[in-house]
């Protein structure tokens, strides 16, 4: 394909880069990455939906790796305290947690949550101590991603000593926030519901296609 002409599938190919339009997207925005960087997928929703499970199962299936949430590891070695000056450390250890996993990665990287989720639980849970530049880069990061896997509430919620909203209300309210952010920044969704069965299949042809089209 000679550089500057356009596919059929909306790639324009540029030196270095691969490019490619979205088209389910109502305004087909066109996301670009090095040609030698893997796609990456957020696996993304609120608490108790099956994302660590589906980014392992994910990763499994095509034999890449994947980033933990590295919020629970944080936790972990905090024993369960965490505070609103912490939040920047989340925040890079996030990112650090990413970076490693796509520096061993071939073709695609899978990403259990990412920085707009650490921004989500930082409004919930420490109301205007998000750092600004937290904010500010999750939606940066949001436009390299190929595809946000949102995982819905509809699964029964598994008690953890992490988890702060089991009753409805709070599930519903989470539910609203992410899916919102996904709107406002109109990225590129595959909305997961229903059963297990049903929502490991879907991910998996829907990853299969991108890594194909790519």
């Amino acid at each position: 394909m000679s550089a500057g002409k356009r596919s059929r599938s909306g790639d324009t190919p540029v030196a270095g880069f691969a490019c490619r339009t979205d088209e389910r997207l109502p305004n087909r925005r066109q996301e670009c990455r090095r040609s030698d960087e893997p796609l990456r997928i957020a696996i993304y929703g609120p608490e108790s939906t099956g994302k660590s499970s589906l980014a392992a199962a994910l990763a499994e299936r095509f034999g890449e790796p994947w980033a933990p949430e590295y919020v629970r590891t944080f936790w972990e070695e905090r024993q369960g305290r965490i505070v609103a000056d912490d939040l920047d450390a989340i925040a890079r250890g996030q990112i650090e947690s990413e970076a490693a996993a796509a520096h061993r990665a071939r073709r695609v990287v899978f990403a259990d949550t990412e920085l707009l989720t650490n921004v989500h639980w930082a409004d919930l849970l420490f109301p205007g101590a998000c750092p600004a530049w937290v904010r500010r880069e999750a939606e940066a990061r949001a436009r390299h991603y190929a595809l946000y896997v949102f995982c819905d509430t509809d699964l029964p919620f598994e008690p953890d000593p992490q988890r702060c909203f089991p009753d409805e209300a709070g599930r519903s309210r989470c539910r609203r926030l992410w899916l919102d952010t996904l709107r406002r920044l109109g990225l590129p969704t595959l909305h997961l519901s229903g059963p297990w069965p049903s929502r490991l299949d879907r991910a998996l042809a829907e990853v299969h296609r991108l890594v194909t089209v790519v």
